[in-house]
């Protein structure tokens, strides 16, 4: 079974969801969408993450792509899977949970720093790779990295990025973005949410418009 790949183009940031609570996580995924968000992920380390995922999944259209974040096994892969979840990211490499989710139809996002982390994802499968934390490296970092990457694989900084910065990193070759603390803590209001994600999506259009 090939994988859902992910939404790409105006719609390549990912909504980071940690310590969302399952009460709240559709309400919350609804803003996302409005705002233009098509990619959620709920880390592992949130309460209940399992639920949320599940609610997510029953409750958002098929242009959305839902799933966990924070995935180290491939129980918590085949866990997410049971429970709806399509997408696996990953702070780190690990081929054996790549391999795991391809093969079970999931589409995968692991994080890397280095290029033979990077080549050794590739290898595993990944077409999408997940740079972090990106402000750690900063944009040279991986403007080096993607004169040896193939070029179609889609490199995703996260960590540390608010809207002033998406432009420089879309410059050095990101594809897209995921949004943590910058979208997203258990403590901001629905409003305060949209506010954020209306941000974040417009800079990214602004950006990518004024690359082409």
């Amino acid at each position: 079974m090939q994988p859902t790949d992910l939404p790409n183009g105006e719609h390549a940031l990912v909504a980071i969801l940690r310590g969302v609570e399952p009460g709240r996580v559709v309400g919350i995924g609804e803003v996302l969408y409005q705002a233009g968000i098509r990619i959620i992920e709920v880390p592992l380390n949130s309460p209940d993450p399992y639920a949320s995922i599940a609610a997510l999944a029953a409750s958002h259209r098929l242009d959305c792509l839902i799933g966990a974040g924070t995935v180290l096994t491939m129980d918590q892969v085949r866990h997410t899977q049971e429970v709806g979840g399509r997408l696996v990211v990953s702070p780190n490499c690990d081929a054996g949970v790549i391999e795991g989710a391809l093969r079970l139809g999931m589409q995968v996002m692991p994080g890397f720093a280095t290029a033979t982390e990077a080549f050794t994802a590739i290898r595993a499968g990944a077409r999408h790779l997940k740079l972090f934390p990106a402000v750690s490296y900063g944009p040279r970092h991986l403007q080096s990295l993607r004169a040896v990457l193939p070029a179609e694989v889609s490199v995703y900084p996260v960590g540390g990025i608010g809207a002033p910065d998406i432009a420089g990193w879309l410059g050095v070759g990101a594809a897209g973005f995921g949004f943590g603390s910058e979208l997203f803590r258990p403590d901001y209001s629905l409003a305060e949410i949209e506010r954020r994600a209306g941000l974040l999506v417009t800079a990214f259009r602004v950006a990518r418009a004024q690359a082409t």
